[in-house]
């Protein structure tokens, strides 16, 4: 997975329709998430479309897989999980991941159809974030 960093370089020099594109290639990228983890309990609430979140650990380390069944709104998850992915569980937990996201400008770009559930992604990751690090 990209570093947030790498994405932002690259999204500034974008824009418009190249910006779609760009997160669309990020949930191309997403590591693959088993059907079988795409249940109730791993559904994201409040999406405009389904999206699936489920955490792994790996020591203190926080590992997501993740999906979606709408492209764009799968490239925002890559997006989100890329501020968060491989990080110790108490940085996450403490992380003000959407300040992270502010340069992508989001809200300017997306409808709010696609953007209204950033928000419940994220204080579903920084919830298991907490929980797991202690």
């Amino acid at each position: 997975m990209r570093s947030l960093d790498d994405i932002r370089e690259e999204y500034e020099f974008l824009e418009g329709d190249e910006r779609y594109r760009l997160l669309i290639e990020l949930g191309r990228e997403l590591e693959e998430m088993p059907t079988a983890l795409k249940t109730d309990a791993t559904l994201v609430r409040g999406c405009s479309a389904a999206v699936w979140i489920y955490p792994t650990q790996d020591g203190e380390k926080l590992h997501f897989l993740a999906d979606s069944n709408a492209a764009i709104t799968k490239g925002i998850v890559a997006l989100v999980l890329s501020a968060v992915q491989d990080k110790p569980a108490a940085e996450v937990a403490d992380m003000d991941i959407l300040a992270a996201l502010e340069p992508f400008e989001l809200k300017k770009q997306l409808s709010s159809n696609r953007t209204q559930g950033v928000p419940n992604m994220i204080a579903l990751i920084r919830e298991t974030a907490a929980r797991l690090a202690t």
